[in-house]
């Protein structure tokens, strides 16, 4: 029986079950997951599980994460992101750097954090995105994250790319939104890589297209 795990590099546009159908067809394995979705929009590090490997789910999930990711001053969208519609749009040509560093300086640390209607934490057995399908918002509790790292590295208004180091159950999308709140313009994000799952770092990460039996790696339970 085959089992490891594979350090994939998603592309944009797939999901993460797109991925791990294409590594059960490439490996013609059934048994297989992945430890930490990546939506379509995103791109970067997705662990996938191989065999007896899949029972290592927790583990991975647990990890800290770090991302790289631009948000888009001025717009905020149902969704949080670039794909979402429209809800606002408001002046921002007036938020300089120095402002965005303190607001990042604000959401450093721990804190708490709302998850997003575009996610796929379990209300009452069904998972958020699911009712944001169809249309339905409800009360989501907040829950403590920890954000580790959260620097600015180009600010070229309205776009602002930030590296991100931060605890498991973080979103991306609802930081950059909180952050376009607290700065009063309102944000969304427009991209977001995910380059670090623990010491699994992008540079370990391969392409669909390119893995192989080579890159499955021996994870010790």
């Amino acid at each position: 029986m085959m089992e490891g795990i594979l350090v994939i590099n998603k592309p944009i546009g797939l999901t993460s079950h797109d991925v791990v159908e294409a590594v059960r067809r490439r490996f013609r394995i059934q048994q297989v997951g992945h430890a930490g979705t990546l939506d379509p929009l995103a791109t970067g590090v997705l662990v996938v599980l191989l065999g007896k490997s899949t029972k290592l789910f927790n583990r991975f999930v647990d990890l800290d994460k770090a991302y790289r990711a631009t948000l888009v001053l001025g717009t905020s969208t149902d969704s949080a992101d670039i794909q979402g519609k429209v809800t606002q749009q408001l002046p921002y040509a007036h938020i300089t750097r120095e402002q965005v560093i303190r607001a990042f300086q604000k959401f450093t640390g721990e804190i708490e954090q709302i998850p997003p209607m575009v996610s796929a934490v379990k209300v009452n057995g069904k998972k958020l995105y699911q009712l944001a399908r169809r249309g339905i918002a409800i009360k989501r509790q907040a829950r403590l994250i920890k954000i580790h790292c959260l620097e600015l590295e180009v600010f070229d208004s309205p776009r602002v790319q930030f590296y991100l180091e931060c605890s498991k159950g973080t979103y991306v999308r609802q930081l950059a939104e909180d952050i376009g709140k607290e700065l009063g313009c309102g944000a969304c994000i427009m991209q977001i890589e995910r380059t670090k799952v623990g010491t699994l770092n992008i540079n370990d990460a391969v392409g669909i297209e390119a893995m192989d039996e080579h890159h499955i790696r021996y994870w010790k339970n």
